[in-house]
């Protein structure tokens, strides 16, 4: 079976699992977590070399301000006891977006992370926070305007947020929407789209091997 290098998830639903639940918000954030650790044993066992996850848009700070504090608190709580475990286990961590916006406590957390992991490589985990794909454009097109480079796509690309690791072949959304949601716009313009009806604190192995045989099957 055709394995995706790269895969992409837009991580949707955590609120909704909450809610089914007559649970805050914030428990769902927490399965998510936990859901985000089960996936990258997954795709790691799946073969997938590169994972990269919506975890805060940038239009997420419209939430309102308890949802935002409590996913802010489970941040810095995942820095502090999800990164050393994920370093034994050989993941590489990367942090994706804009940083002028969080805490100087979360960049730290961010900067130790990235430098603690950045030997690792039996899979990446780029964890998109605070990020925008209009904002991943904009900024590229800055820098490469800011070094008198001609405007052209290989220059863009070469500035992309994550041009330390190829686009997406794969880009899964959770949660039963169809859209992608301002999610690596420029990256995600070749890749293969699923969308599953699980919300994404239940999205599981099983429901993995779905969207990578949904995958096996598209003439690319």
């Amino acid at each position: 079976m055709s394995i995706p290098q790269h895969i992409a998830v837009v991580m949707d639903g955590n609120g909704r699992w909450a809610r089914q639940r007559y649970l805050p918000r914030v428990a769902g954030h927490r399965q998510g977590v936990e859901s985000l650790r089960r996936c990258v044993r997954a795709c790691e066992a799946s073969g997938v070399k590169v994972l990269t996850v919506f975890a805060f848009s940038s239009e997420n700070w419209n939430r309102p301000e308890e949802e935002v504090s409590g996913l802010m608190d489970l941040l810095i709580t995942a820095l502090s006891g999800e990164v050393k475990p994920s370093h034994e286990s050989g993941v590489k961590i990367c942090f994706v977006g804009d940083r002028s916006r969080v805490s100087e406590r979360v960049r730290a957390g961010f900067t130790k992370a990235e430098k603690l992991t950045e030997g690792n490589q039996k899979i990446t985990l780029n964890v998109c926070f605070n990020y925008g794909g209009r904002w991943d454009i904009a900024q590229a097109a800055r820098k490469v305007a800011a070094q008198g480079k001609e405007i052209t796509e290989e220059a863009l690309e070469a500035e992309m947020a994550t041009a330390h690791v190829g686009d997406p072949d794969l880009l899964i959304r959770t949660g039963g929407e169809y859209r992608i949601s301002n999610f690596l716009l420029w990256q995600c313009a070749y890749s293969e789209l699923v969308f599953s009806d699980k919300l994404w604190p239940d999205f599981d192995e099983a429901a993995l091997d779905t969207a990578l045989e949904e995958y096996a099957q598209r003439e690319r």
